[in-house]
């Protein structure tokens, strides 16, 4: 009971903190703006969630086959970044292959994975893993025993839960959505580059508008919906990779048959 209440809360301070880390990066380096991270709603990242409570259980392991504290050190970092980076790939996989969405793109940096995982932030990831390791993981220790002396907390910990089942249920049904059309058109959608597009046309009110609309029911209006949709995903798509022509001779001995037309990017 002790271990479940444990993994519970640390998935509840990760997705917090990462998701506060992940909104102030992009503010100050990537997207230049304040946008909200992830693919949910409200102000939580499940991957961060799923890495704390790995680095937590991780610098738990004391590493005492290895000859002296450096050793020690230095294995459980790279075995902690390591597996940071291991939930990176597995997580934008996940969603590239099963919602044909791109959570992030690494695919302009050096020696990616896919547009998944790439050396920048897996060293990212690694100094994330030592800084956790030698300063934070102290003060997560105490909170988890912080919790079980005010064990009425829990209480806040199991609403959190309640609001994070209704707000994932409403983003995999936008995500439902956006993957139907995506698949339909054999594209990729950035998610960063969706959000970045939506937050545009909020701050010139083209999209209250469009909220507006959602509410009129007749035919005319739900065609008109769905032409701006389409637009708004036809900007943010990864192009279809397209497939290499075979040359095929016909039953006279010449011409040439047309390849498949485009394939699914990967």
């Amino acid at each position: 009971m002790n271990l479940f209440l444990t993994v519970l809360f640390l998935f509840f301070l990760g997705s917090s903190f990462g998701w506060v880390l992940e909104l102030f990066y992009r503010r100050l380096f990537s997207a230049k703006k304040w946008l909200n991270p992830g693919f949910l709603v409200g102000p939580y990242l499940p991957l961060y969630g799923f890495g704390l409570i790995l680095l937590y259980f991780l610098s738990n392991i004391s590493f005492d086959f290895l000859p002296n504290e450096i050793w020690r050190n230095t294995v459980a970092v790279l075995i902690m970044g390591l597996a940071m980076t291991l939930i990176e790939y597995l997580a934008g996989l996940i969603f590239i292959r099963g919602m044909k969405v791109k959570l992030w793109d690494y695919s302009g940096e050096w020696g990616n994975l896919q547009g998944i995982i790439c050396p920048k932030f897996s060293l990212f990831w690694t100094a994330l893993a030592a800084l956790y390791r030698f300063l934070i993981h102290p003060f997560f220790l105490g909170a988890v025993s912080w919790l079980f002396e005010h064990f009425a907390f829990v209480f806040v910990v199991g609403m959190f839960y309640g609001v994070v089942l209704v707000d994932v249920v409403w983003s995999f049904r936008l995500l439902t959505k956006i993957r139907a059309f995506a698949k339909q058109n054999k594209i990729i959608v950035r998610l960063e580059e969706f959000k970045k597009e939506i937050a545009e046309r909020t701050t010139k009110n083209k999209f209250g508008q469009f909220l507006v609309a959602l509410k009129e029911r007749s035919r005319s209006t739900v065609d008109s919906l769905q032409d701006y949709f389409d637009g708004l995903l036809q900007k943010v798509a990864d192009p279809p990779k397209k497939q290499k022509k075979k040359k095929k001779k016909g039953a006279d001995g010449s011409g040439e048959a047309p390849a498949d037309q485009n394939a699914d990017q990967v």
